[in-house]
This record gives C-alpha cells, sequence and structure tokens, in this order.
C-alpha cells in the first residue's frame, strides 16, 4: 500500500456530524474538498480505492436515523453492517444497544475509518475485510446502506439477501432512489429527507427508505 491509511484519513477529513444523524461523529472530507473528484490515475498513485467511507451516504444516514429512533429494531442482537463505509450504520447499531457488531467492507481504508469514528463514539466495532456475499452470516439482522447503486452489485446481493431472510435474518436497507433497487421483495418501513452533498448527489436532499426484505 503506498499511502498509510491512517495518518491519510487524519490529515485528509475532519470531525463533523452527518447532518442527518447529528448523534454521531465522523471523520469526513468536506463538502468542497476535491478527495472524491481525483481521477483513477491520481487515486491509484497514492494506492487509495475510491473513498465511499469519506462521506455520510444518503441510504446510510437514512438507515442509521431509524435504528437511533427504533433501537428496539437492533437491541441485543448481533448485527452485521454489511458494506460499511464509514461505519455510520454500524456505530447506530451499537448505540442503540445491539449486543455486538460486525463491520464488513472490501476496501482495506474502510478499516481504519470505522476504528477511528467508533473511538470517536466511544463505541466498540468489530471489523471484517472479507467479501461475505452469499456466505452463511452468524447474525440477527444485516444492514444495508445505499448498497444498490451497480447492477452487477445488486444481481449478486439479491438472492444472498432472499437466502438470508428464509433462514430468519432480518435485513433492512437504506436506500434514496438507486436504480437497481429490488422493491419488488421490500417492504417500506420509513422514509426521510436526508441533506447530502450537492457534489456528489447533484442535490442538497434525497428522499431516502428505509426497506425491510420480505
Amino acid at each position: 500500500m503506498k499511502t498509510e491509511p491512517r495518518r491519510f484519513i487524519l490529515d485528509n477529513t475532519t470531525l463533523q456530524v452527518p447532518p442527518h444523524v447529528p448523534e454521531i461523529r465522523l471523520h469526513l472530507a468536506d463538502e468542497a474538498h476535491d478527495l472524491w473528484q481525483k481521477t483513477e490515475e491520481e487515486l491509484e498513485e497514492i494506492g487509495l480505492p475510491p473513498p465511499f467511507w469519506a462521506f455520510a451516504w444518503a441510504g446510510g444516514q437514512g438507515l442509521a436515523r431509524h435504528i437511533l429512533d427504533h433501537p428496539e429494531t437492533v437491541r441485543g442482537r448481533r448485527v452485521l453492517d454489511f458494506a460499511t463505509g464509514s461505519g455510520l450504520v454500524a456505530i447506530a447499531a451499537r448505540m442503540a444497544g445491539a449486543r455486538d457488531v460486525l463491520a464488513a467492507d472490501i476496501d482495506r481504508w474502510a478499516a481504519e475509518a470505522v476504528a477511528l469514528n467508533a473511538a470517536a463514539n466511544g463505541v466498540e466495532v468489530a471489523f471484517t475485510g472479507r467479501d461475505l456475499t452469499g456466505s452463511v452470516v452468524d447474525a440477527d439482522t444485516v444492514l444495508a446502506g445505499d448498497v444498490f447503486y451497480d447492477r452487477d452489485f445488486a444481481q449478486a446481493l439479491l438472492p444472498w439477501f432472499k437466502t438470508l431472510t428464509g433462514h430468519g435474518i432480518v435485513i433492512l436497507a437504506g436506500d434514496p432512489g438507486r436504480s437497481y433497487l429490488p422493491k419488488d421483495c421490500l417492504e417500506a418501513l420509513a422514509v426521510y429527507e436526508v441533506p447530502v452533498t450537492r457534489a456528489l448527489e447533484d442535490s442538497e436532499v434525497k428522499k431516502t427508505t428505509v426497506w425491510r426484505f420480505v
């Protein structure tokens, strides 16, 4: 790895509160920051994958808000936060009383971001860099914020989520209207108007729904 993740995160982000989840502080890139605007060549030069962990995405903010407002959703349960990014949803689950929380992301940079963010909020969150897609998971609830942005990824997730649901695992997804959301197997639980970064979303507010797989 060409750049040391912890140092890079600390140097290129500031501790901020996501606008829809002010109870939580995260190391985030500033809205005017050019971190997301770097070309693939620039990112490769510093050894940095696309920094999803540096922003509080609308789906994650909506899902985290729902968990904090309805702690019974996760209280006392074993929770997996899939494609965790910054760890926002995992931290919310821990704060809401989840017994155990495992944050999962294949981005090695997310591991350091989650560790820093969990520490900033005084909670413990375990992390795995394994790609868990299609595998058996030791969880009662799976949380997935903003995961239906890519066709191939969504097609891989759908049969896995259906299998997990069939085994009695509750799956909650936060989504702001991404193109590949499988609405035919979802039940809407709540809708939020989430402030977002215009540079990323071409909007200042995204209508975000929390869904349960059925």
